[in-house]
């Protein structure tokens, strides 16, 4: 149900207005005398539309436009007046109104001008929505092994709520894209996503930085300043590295997502929060619940929706695919011959993604050829390069471990995803990489089900 807020000073209007739109039994209707008040409304609630009058007290209709456009740019706005003249209806537009009504108002223009207010600000939602997720999403969760498929649907099931997350993985398997992806699936992309390395803080400074601090709290606070949960008011608060967070901080983080309600160090306002939690770890919580160095009521409250990140050597298929991800955006053109993937795949990556990612750059810089074969690849590694024998084949255990016919096919299938990818999606150009007929390779991609959706 959309919902349309008025905002008029006279009382006959907003009680007209609010009868028609609501006899119509799909909009719910918000009612303000003022801008400032419509304002308030606005920031609590998520609204489609406003019926916003020119002449207002306080803050005239114009300057509230602006302030409305600023800060809620989807948000469509119909001007009304009962002293209209052409220059203010081109201001307006100009300004990004969708439409300029004079008074006294017509029930079909209206009904109309709301129907097709509303169908446009879907519109901009479903465009910006597919261009975030085509933008972001599927560049940065990289992989076609059934592990990264899972996460991938889970940060689209997870993104429809506001349940907080735990996201446990290692240090570098990318615990943070996969927080900011969820944040830019969920209703709250348009507001900020805030990130905070409870790590990389001193305790004596944690409950400062997350709640902020009045001036004077203590030696060294000058002014007043906002601390992380009232910057992520609105959106996402992603608290890196938690296990890390002191015991005291922990209790007050507790506090803060019971209530919904924080206070500033060194204050006695209390300050109304709206902020969707995902916290990230590298520990063992529950481990750190049963020593007593990790909450168990704030463990409980942050694991609504737990989401585990394996590491890279868990995801060995997916490695290649990431590298050669990496190197395109730095603009590297290198083939990776047999020796060089087969020592990619081995190679226990200790560091995870990130490690992977900083060998790109190495390549990028340090590398000239054309070809990376696998001794220079052992170079840039940092050991020595070891030769594959051929009584041990190195390939990943999820291969090995199926009967000859399925080996063959996950092979073959991840092999012409990899080069799908590193192509473009370019059938001709793949084709004459792996030197097939470009119409064997549409039938192979039938014949795995593989959708090319690189173009």
């Amino acid at each position: 149900m959309a919902a349309i807020l008025i905002i008029d000073d006279e009382p006959g209007i907003r009680t007209a207005l609010s009868s028609i739109l609501e006899d119509e039994k799909k909009y719910t209707v918000f009612t303000a005398e003022d801008a400032i008040r419509g304002m308030e409304i606005l920031n609590s609630e998520n609204i489609d539309l406003i019926f916003l009058d020119v002449l207002l007290p306080k803050l005239g209709g114009i300057e509230a436009l602006e302030k409305i456009k600023a800060e809620k740019p989807l948000t469509e706005v119909v001007m009304i007046s009962g002293h209209a003249n052409i220059d203010m209806a081109v201001r307006a537009v100009k300004l990004g109104a969708f439409d300029f009504l004079e008074k006294p108002l017509s029930l079909e223009k209206i009904l109309t001008v709301c129907r097709n207010a509303i169908t446009i600000r879907k519109l901009k939602e479903e465009n910006k929505t597919l261009k975030r997720i085509s933008g972001f999403v599927n560049e940065e969760i990289i992989g076609t092994s059934a592990i990264m498929q899972n996460i991938r649907e889970t940060i689209k099931q997870a993104a429809l709520s506001d349940a907080r997350i735990l996201i446990t993985g290692e240090n570098g398997v990318g615990k943070e894209v996969a927080a900011r992806a969820i944040h830019l699936y969920s209703a709250r992309a348009d507001a900020p996503f805030i990130d905070v390395n409870c790590a990389a803080i001193p305790e004596n400074l944690i409950e400062s930085e997350l709640f902020g601090h009045e001036k004077g709290a203590f030696t060294d606070a000058v002014s007043s300043r906002k601390g992380r949960f009232e910057l992520a008011n609105g959106g996402t608060l992603f608290l890196d590295e938690i296990g890390d967070m002191s015991l005291s901080a922990q209790a007050k983080v507790l506090r803060v997502i019971q209530e919904q309600k924080i206070e500033r160090v060194g204050g006695e306002k209390t300050i109304e929060t709206n902020v969707r939690i995902i916290a990230a770890t590298n520990q063992d919580l529950e481990k750190a619940c049963e020593n007593g160095k990790f909450r168990q009521d704030l463990y409980f409250r942050l694991n609504v929706i737990p989401m585990h990140i394996p590491p890279l050597r868990e995801r060995q298929e997916d490695i290649p695919m990431l590298l050669c991800h990496f190197l395109k955006t730095l603009k590297k053109e290198v083939v990776l011959e047999a020796g060089a993937l087969e020592q990619l795949v081995s190679h226990d990556w200790p560091g995870n993604v990130r490690e992977l990612k900083n060998l790109a750059e190495r390549i990028a810089v340090m590398y000239q050829g054309d070809n990376l074969g696998s001794d220079d690849l052992g170079k840039l590694l940092n050991k020595r390069a070891k030769k594959p024998q051929n009584s041990t084949p190195i390939l990943p255990s999820s291969i090995m471990e199926r009967s000859y016919n399925e080996a063959k096919d996950s092979f073959e299938k991840a092999f012409l995803e990899f080069h799908l990818f590193k192509n473009n999606g370019i059938i001709s150009k793949t084709a004459e990489a792996i030197g097939i007929y470009p119409s064997n390779l549409h039938a192979k991609l039938r014949k795995y089900n593989i959708t090319n959706t690189t173009n």
